[in-house]
Order: C-alpha cells, then structure tokens, then sequence
C-alpha cells in the first residue's frame, strides 16, 4: 500500500455553525427568539440566546487556513474563516484536498454538551432550539453531504428522560451518535456512576447510538496551579479520559448496559496500554474489593465497549496490540488548532509507516473500526476505488482547491468581497 491507497474517515472534526442555520428548522413565530449572530460594536460576531451571549465561535476552535503566528483565542468575524468551517459545499472540497472521504462534527456554538441551551432560563425554548439545532446539523449538514458527513446529535442536560427522548428521536432520523460530556459531575450533573442517567443510556442501549465523549468539559476535576500557562489547557485535557474510563469501568454501566458503545472523542490512545495494564493488576492483585467484571478482565471489557480516537500518536500506534487492534480510530479535528488539515494522508501515513502497521492493520486504523463502531457504510454514494486519499486530493486539485495558508485579514479581505460570512453591524 501507497499514501495514496488509503482511506480516511475522520470521527472528530467541528462544524462552526452557520448563521443561518436556524432559518429552516423553528417556525416563523420563533425566528425572533432563536439563537442569533450578532456583531458587536468592537466588531466581534457572536452568537447570542435569551438575551445572552453564548459564545465566539472562533479562536482557537477555527483557525484553519491561517499561519500559526495568528492562531490564539481572539474572538474574530465569520469573513475572516476559511469557508469551509462553515460552508457545507467549501467543507467538501476541504474534505477532498486532504484526502478525507468522512466526517463526523462536534458541535461549537452549542457546546458539546448543550450548554447554550442547558445554562439558559427558559428550558422549553431551550429543548426547541435544541431540536431545531439538531435537525439543521442532520437534515441540511449531514444530509446535504452525498453521504460524507457522519450524524452526532446533542442531548438536553437539564433531565435524563429527556435525553432519552432526543436519542430516539434522532435515531428515528438516521442519527446513531451523541455527544455527551465525559464528566458530567464536573460541570454539576449527576455523575456517570449515579444511576440517573440510566434511562438515556438504555435509549442508546435500544436505538444502537454510540455515547460520543469528548475531551475538554472535565477540566475542572483537575486542580490546576494558579499560574498555569494556556498550554495547560490544550495537553491536560486528554488525560481527564483516564478519570472517565475509570468511571465507566468501576461502575454498574457496562454490566447494566451490556452493548453501549462509547468513543473517547480526541483523546489519544497512547495512555491506554499503561491504563490497562494497570487496572488489570489491580483486580488480579486486590482480591479483596468487590470487583465483578464477569470472569473477565478490565481491559477485556474495555475493549468490548470502547472506541479510541487519536490525531498524532506514534507511541499509540507502536503499542496498538497492547490496546486492542480493533478500538483504535482516526481524527482531523478540522478546523481546530490540532488538526492536521491539509496534510493528514502526510501525518498518519509517517506515523503508521515507522510503527510498521501493515496494510490490513491500517485499514481498520483508518476507516473500518470507525464504519463499524458507528454502522456508517462510507460507499453509498462513492465507490470504494473513488474514495481513497488519491483519488479525492485528484477531484480536489482538478477544482483548482487553494489550501495555501492566508492572514485571517487576507480571508476577511476576500470573503467581504465576495459577500462569504458577513454579518451586519
């Protein structure tokens, strides 16, 4: 196998929502009171519900397509964005200049808990723009996509058997994942070992919806130096999942949920070996606690119900056998500041090469475990030979797709120009 031969399928990348997201999906007597962009007199576009500003929805969380120099978290305007984090069209062609054929994407404005609409006071037009959010990103974004973008709805936090409700909503959409928080008490929710959220994981449980969580809502179980630079913020998340599998596995939920499916979102795989390693010798070695894991090991559970998802991880993949062959999956995370974009085949394909993973091994790395774990069948609309890194960077490149690097000046520049993400003042 090539660069070239192999195909990707991405299950953490982001969609930056467009302002006009909600204009098909609330009646008309709601237009008024449904989350809205604004631009702030100091020039800031932002999303505002209920009489709040809920969030920028730039930053660190789109800066692709611009050089490293000016990444940061500065709130921005939507014409300074390479189109593509909010252009579903422009997202396809980005898709295909870096080879990726799927995407599954994170929530932003919204939080990927909901906390736009879970921190707002009233909760039934809560629970409404909710919906309608989901149903933009499954009936205008997902479905839009020639069958290319994988569905992730949310759920409301504010009651478990309304989660339960929306997940077998969605599932009546074709939406076979959600994006939950990873630790829940961090944020002052009942936590994951509770019990209270049983009757949304038995909605998963029946409908086959894959528990997404993803790394950055629990930071606050870490007590961090008062000093902290920001670049604590960015590696220490990705630890928080040793907290969250522990919570799984010591828990009632895998023996309680037998076939839940879990995906740690963005979290990386190279902590797992140790990890399970480590919970194993426990069990083995303190007989005396009251640990049922059904004659089996932790890790051996682990395995059964988890799914792995890394960007860059060459220890991971040198130590992929140790975790589990089939739990390992690949990532963009366009269009944040990790993301790979425009040379992921580049990245993974070094990384897979000097861990010397063979060509059967990559595949599953690549697009299998991912099809599999979430029930996506990437060739619906695309033959298999069509959707490898060469073939689409080829459909890219005969579309004359710029993926040069460009000051956010230089995008706002040419975007105003052409009447692309221009919010009035």
């Amino acid at each position: 196998m090539q660069m070239d031969d192999m195909i990707l399928v991405s299950i953490d990348d982001h969609s930056i929502e467009p302002p006009t997201m909600y204009e098909h999906h609330v009646p008309a007597r709601l237009r008024d009171v449904a989350p809205k962009v604004v631009r702030t007199p100091e020039g800031i576009d932002q999303w505002v519900f209920q009489g709040e500003a809920t969030s920028t929805p730039f930053g660190m969380a789109a800066t692709v397509g611009w050089p490293a120099e000016e990444w940061g978290r500065d709130p921005g305007t939507y014409s300074e964005l390479r189109p593509g984090c909010f252009d579903l069209q422009a997202r396809l062609d980005d898709m295909d200049a870096n080879g990726v054929l799927a995407s599954m994407c994170f929530p932003s404005m919204a939080g990927y808990n909901a906390r736009t609409f879970a921190e707002a006071p009233d909760k039934q037009l809560s629970l409404t723009m909710l919906q309608a959010y989901n149903d933009w990103h499954v009936d205008e974004w997902c479905a839009g996509s020639n069958g290319r973008l994988i569905p992730l709805g949310m759920v409301p936090m504010w009651g478990a058997d309304l989660a339960a409700d929306e997940v077998r909503r969605l599932a009546r959409k074709g939406c076979k994942a959600i994006s939950f928080l990873e630790a829940p008490h961090a944020q002052g929710y009942p936590s994951l070992l509770s019990g209270y959220w049983d009757p949304m994981l038995q909605a998963c449980v029946d409908e086959g919806t894959v528990l997404c969580l993803h790394i950055g809502g629990g930071m606050s179980l870490i007590q961090l130096p008062p000093e902290a630079p920001a670049d604590h913020s960015i590696v220490v998340p990705t630890q928080v999942m040793v907290l969250v599998a522990q919570d799984l596995l010591f828990s009632h939920i895998f023996k309680k949920f037998p076939t839940l499916k879990v995906a740690f979102s963005e979290a990386g795989i190279g902590w797992m070996p140790f990890y399970l390693e480590r919970v194993d010798r426990h069990v083995q070695n303190q007989k005396w606690m009251p640990n049922d894991f059904g004659g089996k090991l932790p890790s051996e559970v682990f395995r059964e119900h988890v799914l792995g998802c890394f960007i860059s991880d060459p220890i991971g993949l040198k130590m992929r056998h140790e975790i589990g062959i089939d739990i390992i999956a690949w990532e963009c995370d366009y269009p944040h500041t990790d993301t790979t974009w425009p040379e992921s085949p580049e990245v993974v394909w070094g990384e897979l090469t000097a861990a010397s993973v063979p060509d059967d091994e990559v595949h599953k790395i690549t697009w299998q475990n991912a099809c599999r774990f979430f029930g996506f069948d990437p060739f619906t609309q695309i033959k298999q030979e069509d959707a490898t890194v060469g073939a689409l960077r080829a459909r890219a490149a005969a579309k004359h797709i710029d993926t040069t690097r460009m000051s956010k000046h230089e995008w706002r520049r040419r975007n105003e120009a052409a009447g692309i993400g221009v919010i009035a003042g």
